[in-house]
């Protein structure tokens, strides 16, 4: 006999009722979009099964919840683009994840404004928390365009110019007008 019971116990199908709850559940617990609500939900249909003898109608819970400002696309983007120029990610990193959450690329478009100007300090976040260019110790002065180096600022969404700018950055101080 198994330890818990409830493993054993199969899900009770979803209804209408119980997936508007599910959806409301999942935006007070959680910052979303309207495409990661919806897997989310398509997701529990097909975990748990399906009462109704229609089709869920999960396009509209979605647009309930946004209208009722449960979710919010353009707030979504906005806060996520911000959070990770603070962590030291690039534009072009932060636009791959928002559109992997599903945010439109108009919005996506929208959220990125500005963040040019805060290009150069991204990447120093990024190069302080991997301990390269003026952050490294005892670097040798050829390793500063190795690239590795290189390779990993482009894959944290920086431009190969920023890159390249960071990397020739004295160690003794590293400043953002240096550039």
């Amino acid at each position: 006999m198994p330890r818990n019971a409830s493993s054993t116990r199969r899900a009770t199908p979803l209804d209408p009722q119980r997936l508007r709850v599910l959806a409301v559940e999942y935006a007070a617990r959680y910052a979303t979009t309207r495409a990661k609500m919806a897997r989310y939900l398509t997701r529990k249909v097909a975990e748990r099964g399906w009462s109704e003898a229609e089709p869920p109608q999960i396009d509209a819970i979605v647009n309930d919840c946004a209208e009722r400002g449960y979710v919010n696309d353009t707030l979504f983007a906005e806060a996520h683009a911000a959070a990770l120029t603070r962590r030291g990610y690039g534009i072009a990193r932060i636009r791959q994840k928002l559109r992997g959450d599903g945010v439109a690329d108009e919005t996506v478009s929208d959220s990125l404004e500005g963040l040019d100007a805060r290009a150069i300090d991204a990447a120093l976040v990024f190069a302080r928390r991997r301990k390269l260019g003026p952050f490294a110790f005892g670097a040798p002065a050829e390793a500063t365009f190795d690239p590795k180096l290189i390779a990993a600022f482009l894959r944290a969404g920086h431009s190969y110019e920023i890159a390249r700018r960071v990397l020739a950055m004295p160690s003794d101080e590293p400043d953002p007008d240096f550039i």
